[in-house]
Formats: C-alpha cells, structure tokens, sequence
C-alpha cells in the first residue's frame, strides 16, 4: 500500500526544493522512501510506503524551502574557511557567512584560530547583507 499527500508549496520556493541539479529534491526522496514531484505550480505530491516516512518527508520538504529567521540560533557545520571569515551550512542545505568580527569578542587574527573546516558550530542569524546573503555570529552566542 502506498500512501499519497500533496502540499503547496511558493512557486519561488520551487528551485530551494529541487536545489542545485536536483540534489535537494534527491536527497529527501533517499533519506525518507517517498517518491516526490513537484510541478510549476508549485504542486508538490509525495507518495510513501507508510505514514511515517510521509510525515518525514513533508517536514524535509518545509525545511528546505524554509527561510532562517534573524535572532535564531541553529547548529551548524563549517564548510568553507577565507581570510575574512567562515561559511556554515546551518539550515538544511543554506549556508551563511560568520565574518572574522563575528567569531569572538576579542580581536582574531585569523579564521582558523577559531574554527576549521568541518567543525560544528552554533550561530546566531544577524541578518541579511544587500543580496540577501545570510549573516551569522557566533560572538553573539557568547554574549
């Protein structure tokens, strides 16, 4: 027996569920057993085995097309380390950007004094930049 559910989801939110090269949308189907479409519209059908595998997949499926909310903390992992700061993956497959200023109260003088790739952080969200790129802190934890 297969059960069947649809929800609908923001036509913008169509390219988050399916990510880059159908990743996303990949992803969720493994992880969980569901088989998972999503028309223009913005449609989106799940078919599961069992209802548990249905519920996951429905929450999957709202994570990723999900918007991280300044003031937030979430957990996350470090996957990328530059001169001027660290990107996290902290929301489902969204990654923000800790700049160097954000990763202690004191002075750093570099990055991987505080963090490495692959470590996993809490960050606070602090806002957007002027593209809609997330801002994250991890000084503002300590606070």
């Amino acid at each position: 027996m297969t059960l069947s559910v649809e929800m609908t989801i923001p036509k913008g939110k169509i390219r988050d569920l399916i990510g880059p090269k159908g990743q996303t949308i990949r992803a969720i189907s493994s992880e969980t057993q569901a088989r998972i479409t999503v028309d223009d519209d913005g449609l989106v059908k799940i078919a599961s085995p069992d209802e548990a595998a249905q519920d996951a997949a429905m929450e999957k499926v709202r994570e990723a097309i999900a918007d991280p909310e300044v003031g937030r903390i979430y957990e996350g992992t470090v996957v990328r380390v530059m001169p001027f700061g660290a990107f996290v993956n902290f929301f489902g497959r969204k990654d923000g950007l800790v700049h160097i200023s954000e990763l202690s109260q004191t002075r750093v003088n570099q990055v991987t004094d505080i963090v490495r790739e692959g470590d996993v952080v809490r960050v606070k969200v602090i806002g957007f930049d002027q593209r809609g790129k997330v801002k994250l802190s991890i000084k503002a934890l300590e606070e």
